[in-house]
């Protein structure tokens, strides 16, 4: 599901609004019948981009003027209004809205804006009330009512009271937005519909529409800064440098700017922001709120107490204050203190819908399934628009097809083909994972860890990310939840063992700190890891990341959790887990890992990273000095002997042949241009040429894994030219060093077996298990090589999980799997199988003769059987 527009019916069934409030439909008819005053209203330009512009002061000394030269302008009196709440004068605001109303009783437009009055004095009662005298106003006279602003007022009245959103946007929103394109407003109006609703999509749609009519405007660019933040970082961080540019005080954008340092632990940074809008807003309560989650974060539970007694101050009960709080806290994995939180908002306001769905999706993430999907639902029937609870109650529906491996320790979730064909692989790489890593660190789990693992990319995302639509990711850990793509979701080969590993380490290490580790350490530890299982597995320097270290793209630890968040390009995200693993080597490396459990002891403890690390490891200023030093050495290390200078572009263009030629014999040994030569001979198929420069690379740098791999055009030349030797040799190199490399372990699965070299063969086709366990052949290579070293049980597992499939082999897997349970005397299901095997093909020789043998047997057994008498003693007659 991609957007609510087109997700419902527009009826909202019973119980709909239109018993509350006079249809939409018949509002809309009547602005078709009658015209729409296009006209703006007389609202005084000037000072309007005053306040926009952040000139609160002189905005409020102008109008207080105005009003008392023209008292009847309510124009002035919204300004006035406005300019107050924001420097937080919230009670002035109050006594200037009572006697605009007193001026003007019929104004929709104040009565809206007397609405954020009400609640900024917290009186939540008189909020309501000011929607319902809009509803009777416009009700009344209809007519009256017909100017594109209020329009907007009228619509967003009708959301609040229960209209259909799609009818508001279509019927009302739209009318006003063709009546006067450039009235700012609508499309405020529609933007916040969208977010609300989870509908990214719309909402930067809607924006973007805005700024073309009213470029530079700071309310619609910290819009569209919202509707990106969760997908493109760029354009929002872009979006709120704009509208910071345009008013230096706009509190909004101050505050996703604190959000934003806030995930990328810059909680300084973010201090400073929010001490920026406390001198606009004293009483900004957003403010306040963040100023309790730093708090909480930092486990200064004294200073949270009072920042979150600062937060309600104006309105005792706001439910929105502990929301902000647990919603931020939930973005930090912190999913215990989010959920309280959140349950602290619903007892102000049990019918919150944002923090019902975020308790919602807390719940879920903490294994708690049974109320998280029972509060998803009822939000969904709260608000049947809301993107993110329509997906999950979908997903439930999905998942409750799922089929279930389960013991003390793992409760594993698959779609049920798959669940038969690699579940129990699933559940012994676990209990290897635990084995390992949860006496590795130390930890007691608890038990027992979910893992589930989706058959649709689009399901994994929606369980993870609430939408369908977020691409890139493998798996994600909660803390006792991991969601994971099957391999069926994968384009590209991925070795999905390495990343439930990965995924599981995060397990360990999140419950080890009770969450509370900067997302550097745990993804480090997590990547650093897959390489201490398996040398193939995980991250490893590569050329292109060689040039990152070797340049100015190493980020200071302190900062590292930041190069996540808004990296530069998809290389630099995934560099930065690189460097992070890296920064966890040389802490083992250097300290040992005592140090580093003693690090994730402390942060369990409630103390700060830095605090830990200088504790136990080393102060940060010491980390930010040595580690590049490391870092640069580990960076050329790798192919030591290669030649790494990068020839100038000029060299490499089509008329220079002659200058080039006479670098490379300066540079013999350099790498881009044996790369460069290699590719060209390939291309040209001169395999016995390209061997040259390929096998110079393969020398100086054996481990080189990936598409720039010399082992695949070495095989390949290897293949061209008849050299067996050579290419068995090269796709051996080529396993060994790369664990996504299918086509290297099929063919030597094919050679090895060939030869009857079964240990080669069973070996490769674990490998090639690991990375798609969902097709045929590694199963047969696996059933030949097992029962070749006489082992029949395993090759019975094979022969079975093969017919899990779908695939052409099941006559003869039926066939195989007869022969060797009738090898084990399991005649029985031997018959059975043979009969299977006959059913699809009936002249099918070998198997007819297997079924010969079997009725034989049969036949032999009823013929000759066990005499029950001979089992007991004879018994002789009883004497006296």
């Amino acid at each position: 599901m991609t957007g609510f527009r087109n997700a419902f019916p527009s009826s909202a069934g019973p119980g709909h609004w239109r018993h509350l409030f006079f249809p939409v439909a018949v509002f809309g008819a009547a602005l078709l019948a009658f015209p729409v005053v296009a006209v703006r209203a007389a609202e005084p330009a000037e000072v309007q981009r005053g306040l926009l512009a952040g000139n609160y002061a002189a905005v409020i000394k102008q109008a207080q003027g105005e009003l008392r030269d023209a008292p009847a302008t309510s124009e002035w009196s919204m300004l006035l209004v406005r300019a107050l709440l924001a420097l937080g004068r919230n009670a002035e605001a109050d006594t200037a809205m009572k006697e605009a109303l007193g001026r003007d009783a019929r104004s929709i437009r104040l009565r809206w804006l007397a609405r954020d009055v009400a609640f900024a004095n917290g009186r939540p009662e008189e909020a309501a009330k000011r929607v319902e005298e809009i509803r009777a106003l416009v009700q009344n006279n209809q007519y009256q009512y017909r100017a594109p602003a209020d329009l907007v007022v009228f619509g967003r009245a009708a959301l609040m009271l229960g209209a259909d959103p799609k009818d508001v946007l279509e019927k009302v929103f739209t009318t006003a937005q063709k009546a006067d394109p450039k009235l700012r407003d609508v499309y405020l109006a529609r933007g916040e519909v969208a977010l609300e609703k989870h509908d990214f999509a719309l909402a930067a749609k809607v924006y973007e529409e805005g700024l073309k009519q009213i470029p530079n405007d700071p309310d619609l660019l910290f819009g569209r800064a919202k509707a990106y933040a969760g997908g493109d970082r760029e354009i929002a961080l872009k979006s709120l440098q704009g509208a910071l540019a345009q008013n230096a005080r706009h509190v909004p954008t101050l505050l996703q700017l604190a959000d934003h340092h806030i995930d990328a632990e810059a909680y300084d940074d973010a201090a400073r922001l929010l001490d920026d809008v406390i001198d606009v807003n004293p009483v900004q309560p957003d403010a306040w709120a963040y100023r309790a989650v730093i708090a909480h974060l930092k486990n200064d539970p004294i200073a949270e107490r009072l920042a979150r007694e600062r937060a309600l101050a104006s309105w005792a009960t706001n439910p929105r204050v502990d929301f902000l709080i647990g919603e931020k806290l939930s973005a930090k994995y912190r999913f215990a203190e989010g959920a309280a939180y959140q349950r602290r908002a619903r007892e102000f306001d049990p019918d919150y819908l944002p923090a019902m769905a975020q308790l919602a999706n807390d719940l879920l993430r903490l294994g708690d399934e049974t109320e998280g999907w029972k509060l998803a639902q009822a939000v969904h029937e709260r608000d049947e628009y809301d993107v993110e609870a329509f997906n999950l109650v979908t997903l439930r529906e999905t998942m409750n097809k799922y089929a279930a491996l389960t013991n003390d320790d793992f409760v594993i979730r698959m779609a049920a083909p798959e669940v038969a064909v690699y579940g129990p692989r699933v559940l012994a790489l676990l209990r290897r994972a635990k084995a390992t890593l949860a006496t590795k660190y130390g930890v007691e789990l608890a038990n027992p860890t979910y893992i589930e693992i989706f058959a649709d990319q689009r399901d994994f995302a929606v369980r993870t990310f609430g939408l369908p639509d977020v691409p890139g990711f493998l798996g994600v850990c909660f803390g006792r939840v991991v969601t994971a793509n099957s391999p069926a979701t994968s384009s590209s080969p991925t070795n999905w063992e390495s990343v439930l590993w990965h995924e599981f380490c995060h397990v360990v290490t999140l419950q080890m700190t009770k969450n509370k580790m900067p997302r550097w350490l745990s993804e480090g530890i997590s990547v650093h890891e897959e390489r201490q299982a398996n040398l193939a597995w995980g991250m490893g320097i590569d050329p292109r990341y060689r040039e990152m270290i070797m340049g100015p793209d190493l980020v200071p630890v302190g900062k590292l959790s930041g190069a996540f968040l808004a990296p530069k390009s998809p290389r630099h995200l995934q560099f930065a887990y690189l460097q992070s693993s890296l920064v966890v080597e040389y802490i083992v490396g250097k300290y040992g890992l005592d140090r580093l459990r003693a690090v994730l002891t402390a942060l369990r403890d409630g103390v700060e990273i830095n605090t830990a690390l200088g504790q136990h490891v080393a102060p940060l200023e010491t980390l930010e000095k040595e580690f590049p030093v490391y870092a640069r050495e580990r960076a050329t290390a790798m192919a030591p002997k290669l030649d790494w200078e990068k020839p100038d572009p000029e060299l490499l263009l089509p008329d220079a042949a002659a200058k080039l030629a006479e670098w490379e014999k300066a540079h013999p040994d350099n790498y881009w241009t044996l790369r460069l030569n290699a590719q060209k001979l390939v291309e040209q198929q001169k395999w016995e040429e390209a061997r040259v420069p390929l096998r110079r690379l393969a020398e100086l740098y054996p481990g080189q894994k990936g598409a720039e791999s010399p082992y695949r055009s070495l095989v390949a030349a290897a293949r061209a030219l008849n050299d067996l030797p050579d290419e068995r040799a090269m796709l051996t190199k080529w396993a060994e060093v790369d664990d996504e490399a299918t086509e290297a372990y099929l063919r030597l699965m094919e050679l090895a077996a060939a030869d009857k070299d079964w240990p080669t063969v069973a070996r490769n086709s674990d490998r090639y298990l690991a990375v798609n366990p969902l097709v045929a052949p590694p199963y047969r290579y696996q059933a030949q090589a097992a029962a070749g070293m006489g082992d029949d049980s395993t090759a019975v597992v094979a022969w079975r999980t093969l017919l899990q499939l779908d695939v052409p082999e099941r006559v003869d897997g039926h066939y195989e799997l007869a022969k060797l349970l009738h090898k084990r005397g399991d005649d029985g299901e031997a018959r059975r199988q043979v009969l299977l095997a006959l059913e699809e093909t009936p002249r099918y020789r070998e198997a007819l003769r297997l079924l010969l043998d079997l009725e034989r047997t049969r036949a032999d057994k009823v013929k000759d059987p066990v005499a029950p008498d001979a089992l007991v003693p004879e018994r002789k007659p009883a004497t006296r």
